[in-house]
């Protein structure tokens, strides 16, 4: 009896077993005379040579269509497992503002009408500004648009990167290494990669600086080309800083740049240059500026209630 060996590298294996795997028991029944294995990110197909290879090569067919389509539905995994052998397939439409299959088998999708203009103007444009208030899903929404572009193959790595200012406190001395000091700092980044990738992937792909996440400082000097790049918290940086990271856009990247106006921590004296950026780019083609409100928070219940009385306190100190 032979035994062949899938590596599931570019997708979840979720994403080609299905929920409890409802696919996995539809690719067995359709190859009776097999024993198709699932371990980890592995599928194994023992039996007779021939046979085993021709579903190997059909379960490559679902790999490349998710990767292309970001889900494989049930239809359509059927039409292939119904070729006596691998041929193209034809292309399904994707649902409405789906992006990708998480970790934990659930579905990252749009969930509020501006997130889902976030993932429209991203297919459409090349510069991307998503302001908004906090738990909007502006950073996380971000980050699965740029790993789903991974995935398809449509950029090499993503960069990840964020002004490393301190919100309000003085954290002092941190001990460690560079990376130990700077990791605090990013943090929201790692969790939502979290949610999209296995840990071993995440780790392999920054191993092999396939996804990089540094502070924005360390984008100085560089041509950040074949990426998909995201500046979070972008009220942070400076009208310098901001021109620094806008002009090392390279060819065949992707920018989005994320903030907050209502959340600057920069000292008194320095100004956020994201709203000057904003004012100064709008009318160029290929940028785009997708505004979220507190109508697209989509953290607990009392975040909406407490974004709006923090605006209602700051429009009586105003009057």
């Amino acid at each position: 009896m032979n035994e062949l060996k899938i590596r599931l590298d570019d997708v979840h294996p979720i994403e080609i077993l299905g929920i409890n795997n409802q696919n996995l028991r539809l690719i067995q029944s359709a190859y009776p005379k097999l024993k198709v294995i699932a371990r980890g990110n592995e599928i194994f197909i023992k039996g007779e040579e021939k046979e085993a290879q021709i579903l190997a090569a059909k379960i490559q067919l679902m790999v490349n269509h998710i990767v292309r389509n970001t889900n494989l539905p049930e239809d359509k995994l059927l039409d292939i497992l119904g070729n006596n052998a691998p041929t193209a397939t034809v292309d399904e439409p994707r649902e409405e503002g789906f992006i990708m299959i998480g970790v934990d088998g659930q579905p990252i999708k749009a969930r509020t009408a501006n997130q889902l203009k976030l993932i429209q103007e991203a297919e459409k444009n090349d510069l991307i500004f998503a302001i908004g208030p906090a738990g909007t899903g502006k950073t996380y929404t971000s980050v699965a648009i740029a790993v789903r572009a991974l995935k398809r193959k449509e950029v090499k790595r993503i960069i990840l990167t964020r002004p490393a200012v301190e919100a309000g406190e003085n954290l002092g001395f941190l001990p460690g290494d560079l990376k130990d000091k700077i990791d605090p700092y990013l943090r929201p980044l790692y969790d939502a990669l979290d949610d999209m990738l296995p840990a071993d992937k995440i780790h392999q792909y920054m191993d092999n600086r396939i996804i990089e996440v540094a502070p924005l400082a360390f984008m100085r000097g560089r041509t950040l080309n074949n990426a998909f790049v995201i500046l979070d918290e972008a009220q942070n940086a400076t009208h310098t800083q901001l021109k620094m990271f806008l002009t090392r856009m390279g060819p065949n990247a992707k920018f989005i740049i994320t903030g907050d106006l209502t959340q600057i921590d920069l000292p008194r004296k320095s100004q956020s240059g994201l709203l000057s950026s904003i004012h100064i780019l709008k009318e160029i083609e290929g940028i785009s500026i997708v505004e979220l409100s507190v109508k697209d928070v989509v953290r607990h219940k009392l975040v909406k209630d407490i974004v709006n009385a923090y605006e209602k306190f700051k429009q009586m100190e105003n009057e």
